[in-house]
């Protein structure tokens, strides 16, 4: 392999890496900022309108860097992308500082459209390397958005206690890192090279049948559609018994733990063993995350903590594995509008899964939660069991 393609794909690897986790640190910190913005000026009942419209935004922007990067390659895709959600975080600081609801979901809605763009960076890293390394090099990017997942909360307060001392809302301050962290991944993009070989083809890629795009299709929405319900309704639960902040903080930071540090664990062993082995071992940990709830909803030091982790890291395996799938099995004439698609698809999801969650809830509380959770995590299992017996 000659220096310039090693020195090629470490420029690239890094220039992806570090723009993921710039706008995961945006995304983090500007959607929590604002939740409380509106939740404060319009109600509680409209605190969710934020994160609709993030899903929305990143659903639509992977689908439409799909159709562009084939076209105009990485480096103007992403960082025009990345150009659109410093813009909008422009607008939604625009919107922090006047309390405005408007501005701030049109400018979170423009930060998603580029989010789009940074969730199929994984595959861009995945096609840097030979077959039996795509599902490290994945689980790479996607282990960035640990960074996003610690820095967003941790950069709040001091961003607020900065915004107060300029006499601004002190919620604007973190709408300001957000400007700050998307121009740095829009910049990180513009360091991408022009033209990077990719890594070398053992085989090309035969005829793709439909269940090489179905199986990781229906299996990580499966696992996004369990992963939002039972996330989303357990900071109600722990709310519901009493427990307040410090407690949710702990749980959902073991969540976090769980979706993103392990993610290069699960890379080695899409590589090792396959990704439907990943994809499977995945469904089977959020099932078992979703038991785990079941049988203690109120173990707040214990059970929920575990579960949580549990549901982080079964996700997390679905993800990774079902990537590595995709980065695999596809012709590379129609990857790029594939993987696009199926992204918009696992993100729009989310929104199902957070609007259909609180109806669960109000109905049969976070048990039923559970219960439903469980269920979608097992259904593709049955899907593929029955698609192999015929």
């Amino acid at each position: 392999m000659g220096t310039s393609t090693v020195t090629g794909r470490t420029r690239s690897m890094g220039a992806l890496f570090t723009g993921v986790a710039l706008l995961n640190t945006a995304t983090v910190g500007l959607g929590t900022a604002a939740t409380l913005i509106v939740a404060a000026g319009s109600g509680a009942v409209w605190s969710g309108l934020p994160s609709v419209a993030n899903v929305l935004g990143t659903a639509a922007g992977a689908l439409g860097a799909g159709r562009l990067l084939p076209v105009h390659g990485s480096r103007r895709v992403l960082a025009g992308g990345y150009g659109l959600a410093a813009a909008g975080a422009l607008v939604a600081f625009a919107g922090a500082l006047a309390t405005s609801v408007v501005p701030l979901l049109l400018g979170i809605l423009l930060v998603g459209l580029g989010n789009g763009g940074a969730q199929l960076s994984r595959y861009l890293a995945a096609d840097l390397y030979p077959e039996d390394r795509r599902g490290r090099a994945l689980s790479t990017v996607v282990w960035s958005g640990t960074i996003g997942a610690l820095a967003g909360p941790a950069l709040m307060a001091p961003a607020a206690g900065a915004a107060a001392g300029f006499g601004w809302p002190s919620l604007s301050g973190p709408a300001a890192v957000a400007v700050l962290a998307t121009a740095g991944a829009a910049l990180a993009a513009a360091f991408l090279p022009r033209h990077v070989p990719p890594g070398p083809v053992v085989a090309a890629p035969g005829p793709v049948r439909p269940a090489g795009v179905v199986r990781p299709l229906v299996a990580m929405v499966a696992a996004q559609l369990t992963m939002g319900a039972v996330m989303t309704m357990t900071p109600l639960q722990l709310q519901a018994h009493g427990h307040g902040l410090g407690v949710v903080g702990w749980v959902l930071s073991a969540h976090l733990f769980g979706m993103f540090a392990l993610a290069p664990l699960s890379g080695r062993i899409a590589d090792r063993w396959g990704p439907h082995v990943a994809v499977n071992a995945g469904l089977g940990v959020l099932a078992l995350a979703a038991a785990t709830a079941l049988a203690a909803p109120t173990a707040h030091t214990s059970g929920l903590p575990i579960a949580l982790f549990l549901l982080g890291y079964g996700w997390n395996l679905v993800f990774v594995g079902g990537s590595a799938q995709l980065s695999r099995d596809l012709a590379p004439e129609t990857r790029r509008r594939v993987q696009g698609t199926v992204d918009a698809v696992v993100w729009s999801a989310s929104a199902l899964a957070g609007l259909g969650s609180g109806a669960l809830f109000a109905g049969g509380g976070y048990g039923l939660v559970a219960v439903v959770g469980g269920v979608l995590a097992l259904l593709p299992l049955a899907f593929s069991a029955a698609r192999d017996g015929r």
